[in-house]
């Protein structure tokens, strides 16, 4: 692959993993990785966005450097590094796959509605049913078995996404403490 390769293809796709990596420097560089031309309102926007602008002032701003970001940052905030750099590019096509699985769930909302704003296509690859639960449209693949539609259509159309819903809720309720409050 050559670099205008490499250069054309993260213009089209980005992609957000679920082991994010954050490298040595600057916070400013790693924000800017995918999008090297934004200027520091566009990329301060976007961990805004994502819920990264608090881990940002306690590291010491955008001048602050990462030595060792394995143990500086936790894996959700590494996350939301990775979340803030793609939500600054400009590719039209993003896939976040398994991309908040660190997040609490009410980290993992906020980063979901901010690339759920931003324009173009997103691709959100989940266990989590509160992702499903969220996207416009549900693409099912387990095994054999496919089903499209959203939330709610699945639930009625879908025997197995019915199921599998259930023993989620199932798993949550047997999780709560008695009386039904909430964990």
């Amino acid at each position: 692959m050559t670099d205008l390769d490499e250069v054309l293809r993260c213009r089209l796709f980005a992609l957000v993993p679920q082991e994010a990596y954050v490298f040595p420097g600057t916070v400013a560089a790693n924000l800017a990785y995918l999008a090297p031309d934004a200027d520091p309102a566009r990329l301060a926007r976007s961990a805004e966005a994502v819920g990264l602008s608090e881990v940002i002032d306690r590291l010491g701003g955008t001048d602050a450097v990462l030595h060792s970001p394995t143990k500086e940052l936790s894996s959700g905030e590494r996350q939301l590094f990775a979340l803030a750099r793609v939500h600054a590019c400009t590719a039209p096509v993003v896939v976040l796959d398994e991309a908040t699985c660190h997040l609490d769930p009410v980290a993992e909302e906020r980063a979901e509605a901010a690339f759920a704003e931003r324009p173009g296509t997103l691709v959100v690859i989940a266990h989590r049913l509160v992702s499903a639960a969220r996207a416009h449209r549900v693409l099912l693949l387990d095994g054999d078995r496919t089903a499209l539609g959203s939330h709610a259509e699945l639930l009625v159309r879908s025997p197995h996404y019915a199921e599998l819903v259930g023993h989620w809720e199932g798993t949550r309720a047997a999780l709560l403490p008695a009386g039904g409050g909430r964990a």
